[in-house]
């Protein structure tokens, strides 16, 4: 059992928590909670921390024959990234996807971000893309890291089977989706129509931009189509995952129907 947090594989959590370099450089990341040790791929675990209190309670069968350490209770509470920890960290090897992965059904349904920035909007616009039926996210590497402990709080799972890529620049992408016939609508305020006045039963992908800035001017040109979400009241914006969400669902609701 640990029982200091100057313990070097301590430390390295730590590290791995804070620094989206060190995430990447080793092809992992952390998983925390019971939920997500539970959901995740048995393959893609590489190593599970545990707490002393929840090993007394759950026992070693909990554990599915992964690679394990035992750690005080106080020294779990320091690599913890939560206020009440569940007594479970995982450190789980990262997933490596291609465009053609997210492409590969007919008339793909897919979501592209620009210039993301809060962890908590990608990680519940991953879950719900998850409910909605899409098939990935495309993200520019300006966008926050996927990786973060917050996000993969937010997404409760849905990070293990919704595939997702990182680009340079989205520009680049947009020829090969048009060569996919994969349409492409931007969440705009200067929208042609009303976004539920378009058909998405055809291959499908929405912009959707930075949460205070919107999308670039540069990208929205460049769509096929500029859609608004008509707001009451004074609002200027709404939260990026709620425009996501509404414009996800309504291809749900299309596509169903």
């Amino acid at each position: 059992m640990i029982t200091s947090t100057s313990n070097q594989q301590v430390k390295h959590l730590q590290q791995l928590a804070k620094k989206a370099r060190e995430r990447n450089e080793q092809g992992v990341f952390l998983v925390e909670g019971i939920k997500m040790f539970q959901e995740a791929p048995d393959e893609k675990m590489r190593k599970v921390y545990i707490s002393k209190s929840l090993y007394d309670e759950k026992g070693q069968a909990f554990l599915r024959n992964h690679e394990y350490e035992v750690l005080d209770d106080r020294v779990f509470q320091a690599v913890s990234d939560t206020k009440t920890p569940q007594g479970i960290l995982c450190v789980v090897e990262q997933f490596r996807y291609r465009l053609e992965d997210l492409t590969r059904r007919e008339n793909p349904h897919l979501l592209i971000l620009e210039n993301l920035q809060d962890p908590g909007n990608l990680g519940t616009i991953l879950r719900t893309a998850e409910g909605a039926g899409a098939d990935g996210i495309i993200l520019n590497r300006a966008s926050v890291d996927l990786y973060n402990p917050k996000t993969i709080r937010s997404t409760m799972g849905s990070v293990y089977r919704m595939p997702f890529l990182y680009v340079e620049e989205i520009e680049e992408i947009l020829p090969e989706l048009k060569r996919r016939n994969i349409r492409t609508y931007a969440a705009h305020l200067k929208g042609k129509n009303c976004y539920d006045e378009e058909d998405y039963r055809t291959g499908t992908a929405f912009f959707i931009g930075n949460e205070g800035n919107g999308l670039s001017e540069r990208l929205s040109c460049m769509a096929d189509v500029r859609i608004r979400i008509p707001m009451e009241g004074s609002l200027e914006s709404l939260n990026a995952a709620v425009a996501a969400s509404i414009l996800m669902y309504e291809v749900n609701r299309q596509r169903r129907s």
